[in-house]
């Protein structure tokens, strides 16, 4: 009989301490709440401050007019009021149903947290995040853009006192092409008329020799000399990691509204001058020829003595995403040649 006595007045007394810690819960549910309306509240109105401030800003630099700007205003004013009263109305809502539960509302072993990081509400129960209103601002003026960079288009060489024309690399077989990325930002804050485009780029070099001639190194020199065989094929391909830089000019569209402002280019005339700067990363060459009735496939991968830096010129004219792209290297082909050789390429580049 005495052990069921202890045993009923144990189970009383854990009761009743439950009973305690649930109340005690839900009073500093309801206070952290209380609080965190006046958090809300406070926010919003530092928002809506923000706000007219660049809306001020843009009136001042004459960009909108000033009845363009009270009208911002008082969209700004309205959105940031409904904000207020939307978010009040979540924690209201929450503060009831506790009320009207006496604080049970979660499952014995939930915990409970409340926070509010200026763009929402969320409720973590046992560690997991339920999002209650989330609100995500967009950047107000996006300043950088970025592409992938795509050209194609044919290559050649220019040699100390010849003429293009008088070039011992094939016109049409010798071609290039440039994988890259590049990051378009505008300059000035209110124009996008100037623009600085800038990334990195792998460039394929390639040059196939006339006259059935191939690359030697001879005395430490890179020459072109006629080979023993009828060849089918010789081709040398420069590969080179650069890093492009120009600056861009060229009107844009201006898409604004309430909470943002953009520029597009698309279809718009775009004129770019500048050049590029990087590392060749290997030079090799291909000879396919007939030896005693055999066909036979040669893929040398060698130094050739190339320029370990290569650096030079670089423009493109054209209409939105396609571009006519040319690039000289003033840097040359070879190291400790007698004539000097500099890679000039001339195609069409897509940015994507």
């Amino acid at each position: 009989m005495r052990t069921i006595i202890f045993f009923l007045i144990a189970l009383l007394i854990a009761q009743w301490n439950n009973a305690l810690v649930a109340q005690e819960r839900y009073e500093e549910e309801v206070a952290e709440l209380t609080t965190l309306k006046e958090k809300i509240i406070l926010q919003e109105k530092e928002a809506l401050k923000s706000e007219v401030e660049r809306i001020n800003e843009r009136l001042e630099d004459d960009s909108i007019t000033a009845e363009e700007a009270k009208v911002l205003k008082e969209n700004a004013a309205k959105k940031r009021a409904l904000n207020i009263e939307n978010r009040i109305a979540i924690i209201d809502n929450r503060i009831a149903l506790l009320e009207r539960n006496e604080g049970n509302v979660l499952k014995e072993r939930d915990e409970l947290s409340i926070s509010s990081d200026g763009v929402g509400i969320s409720i973590n129960v046992n560690d997991k995040p339920w999002h209650i209103f989330q609100r995500k601002e967009p950047p107000y003026d996006r300043r950088t853009y970025s592409d992938f960079v795509f050209a194609i288009g044919l290559n050649n060489a220019l040699i100390d006192g010849q003429s293009l024309e008088d070039s011992p690399y094939k016109v049409a077989g010798s071609r290039f092409a440039e994988l890259g990325w590049s990051w378009r930002t505008r300059v000035f804050k209110n124009s996008n008329f100037l623009r600085f485009n800038y990334g990195f780029s792998f460039q394929f070099n390639g040059l196939k020799p006339k006259d059935n001639q191939y690359f030697q190194v001879v005395d430490g020199e890179t020459v072109l000399e006629e080979f023993e065989f009828d060849l089918s094929k010789s081709k040398f391909r420069m590969d080179n990691l650069v890093f492009p830089m120009h600056f861009e000019f060229g009107p844009s569209r201006v898409r604004e509204s309430e909470d943002r402002i953009r520029y597009s280019i698309d279809k718009k005339f775009r004129l770019g001058i500048g050049g590029y700067g990087g590392f060749n990363l290997g030079s090799r060459q291909k000879l396919k020829y007939t030896r005693e009735g055999e066909k036979v496939k040669d893929k040398l991968k060698r130094g050739y003595n190339t320029t370990n830096f290569v650096y030079g010129l670089s423009a493109y004219i054209g209409r939105g995403g396609t571009l006519l792209y040319a690039k000289y290297d003033l840097s040359p082909i070879f190291k400790d040649a007698l004539v000097e050789q500099r890679n000039i390429s001339l195609g069409v580049r897509f940015d994507l």
